[in-house]
């Protein structure tokens, strides 16, 4: 094997515990059964990742395979690095006669026309997400497998999901997606995380959604004891509204996995004490960064609470109604109040 192949290789059985190793190495089915039971996977991840390189060269295993097992170690654990969401527009065509082997020749056609250089993997996993891996190169060097782009893109929906992107590539893979895809366009979808699980769950609604319901009750055991009937009907009464508004605007516990919510802000002066203030024609500029290991179930838990009053505002339910962690809030000038839109700066 080259370096770049034993790189590859060293790096994704340094990541994963010596408990898994075994595991992942069987779905790869590169190596025979008795290779497999040869491994200590106790033993020092260096000794266990020199007798894995010993048995691909005895296999003559070369970098394409390597990839195939890097591919199934992401896609096992989708939740690595950051992940950004695009969103595609302007569908073209009837999407019931898009289909896997169509994406995937005009996907690869288009960028194998533009780039001399570059390494296009494809996996389709059982849920009809299309997994996608690219080494890319240029003109006159080859491809650099040791920092790989991924896209993961659900057939059939407009969004798409991508790590580790540098900017220069930007401009070849979003036309080669609204290609493959038969759309007019894509744009940022506002969205990055570092759990693609969440990213996919938030804007594709795969989580419990609660709805408005006026008969809606919560759980009995929620409702606390009170010496006066009255005051305990009261005290109950205002415990489910909160508990229902925080579910409408957060959904149903378990959440999806966001970790921040980031506004930035682009307003104006409203006081009447400071007229050097007050008459400011630039902008005031700032950020306001949410931040918890659960966004989502930390700012529900705020409002079934009551430490936030209700109702929920708009710029903090919008993260799940408009499946997205960043906002830039603008003001349109004087009586009129912010909006929250989503344009990056």
């Amino acid at each position: 094997m080259d370096t770049q192949a034993t790189s590859v290789l060293n790096r994704i059985i340094r990541r994963i515990p010596n408990k898994n190793i075994e595991n992942l190495l069987k779905k790869w089915s590169c190596l025979s059964a008795d290779q497999l039971r040869a491994l200590d996977y106790t033993r020092p991840k260096w000794m266990i990742v020199e007798h894995v390189i010993s048995f691909c060269e005895e296999n003559r295993l070369n970098l394409k395979h390597i990839t195939t097992l890097e591919m199934i170690y992401h896609i096992e654990n989708p939740d690595q690095g950051t992940w950004h969401a695009c969103q595609l527009a302007e569908a073209q065509g009837k999407s019931v006669l898009f289909t896997h082997f169509i994406f995937k020749e005009q996907f690869k056609a288009h960028l194998h026309g533009v780039i001399r250089h570059i390494s296009i993997k494809m996996k389709k996993h059982e849920d009809e997400a299309i997994w996608i891996r690219i080494a890319w190169g240029d003109n006159f060097s080859k491809p650099n497998h040791l920092k790989p782009t991924y896209v993961v893109h659900h057939l059939h929906t407009s969004y798409v999901f991508i790590s580790n992107l540098m900017a220069k590539h930007k401009i070849f893979l979003c036309p080669a997606l609204v290609i493959a895809t038969k759309h007019g366009s894509i744009k940022d979808g506002h969205l990055s995380t570092r759990s693609l699980t969440a990213m996919r769950d938030l804007p594709l609604r795969r989580y419990q959604q609660v709805f408005p319901n006026a008969h809606s009750r919560i759980p009995q055991e929620r409702n606390t004891l009170s010496s006066h009937p009255c005051i305990g009907k009261e005290h109950g009464d205002h415990e489910e509204m909160r508990h229902q508004m925080s579910c409408e605007a957060f959904g149903h516990s378990p959440s999806p996995k966001l970790e921040t919510a980031v506004y930035s802000l682009e307003t104006r002066y409203r006081g009447k004490g400071n007229q050097t203030l007050s008459d400011r024609k630039e902008f005031f500029r700032g950020v306001v960064r949410f931040s918890s290991s659960s966004l989502l179930d930390s700012l529900r838990h705020c409002v079934a609470s009551g430490m936030a009053e209700g109702p929920v505002t708009p710029l903090l339910s919008a993260i799940t109604q408009r499946g997205r962690n960043y906002f830039v809030i603008t003001d349109k000038g004087p009586g009129v109040s912010s909006q929250a839109s989503a344009q990056r700066p």
